[in-house]
């Protein structure tokens, strides 16, 4: 196994351990050290592409499982933002149903010896995808660290920034799911016609 594959199976091992942590209430500062594992799962994301692109080594594992971990990393992230009340559960639901409808027209594909790689747009949702997840991320660090003992509650501009500053990381990131899931379905289609 080639070092992108190497990245691409420990961002797997990542995000199983992200789960843990961001769900593990009573492990102190829990949300930053979340916030660090999530960071190096999006780090390993973006180098094992570089990696196999610059230095020749794209496999056929690599096409197929590299957006696979990408949507698991994501879509397990964004369920665990439900019931941190950052996203609404209807936000959660597009993005991993985007994801099954993406894997199962690929899944197709390789029923058909093809093999569907990600496309550009498909890299931008992602990329907006982590944006918003880390947007979260940093605010839950920022208030383990700010808060204390007198008072539990967010300040003011900390609310503000939840609210609207999530509201627009997480509109877009949506809006990039729904029409890049779109987009690749179009694209596909005749392969879906055949069926």
């Amino acid at each position: 196994m080639n070092l992108p594959n190497r990245l691409t199976v420990s961002r797997f091992f990542l995000t199983v351990l992200f789960v843990g942590v961001v769900s593990a209430n009573a492990l102190p500062y829990h949300h930053t050290i979340a916030l660090g594992l999530f960071l190096l799962a999006a780090i390993t994301d973006y180098a094992d592409g570089e990696i196999a692109r610059r230095y020749s080594l794209v496999t056929d594992f690599g096409k197929l499982m590299d957006p696979l971990v990408d949507k698991i990393m994501t879509a397990a992230a964004f369920v665990c933002l439900v019931p941190l009340k950052a996203v609404p559960a209807w936000v959660a639901i597009i993005v991993i149903s985007r994801e099954f409808l993406i894997t199962g027209l690929r899944l197709l594909a390789i029923s058909k010896g093809r093999i569907l790689a990600a496309d550009p747009i498909g890299k931008h949702k992602t990329s907006w995808q982590i944006a918003t997840v880390i947007f979260f991320l940093v605010l839950l660090s920022v208030r383990e660290f700010a808060r204390s003992p007198a008072t539990m509650e967010p300040g003011e501009l900390w609310q503000r920034l939840w609210l609207y500053g999530g509201w627009t990381v997480s509109g877009v990131a949506v809006g990039l799911t729904v029409y890049s899931g779109a987009d690749y379905l179009w694209r596909h289609r005749a392969m879906l016609k055949a069926e």
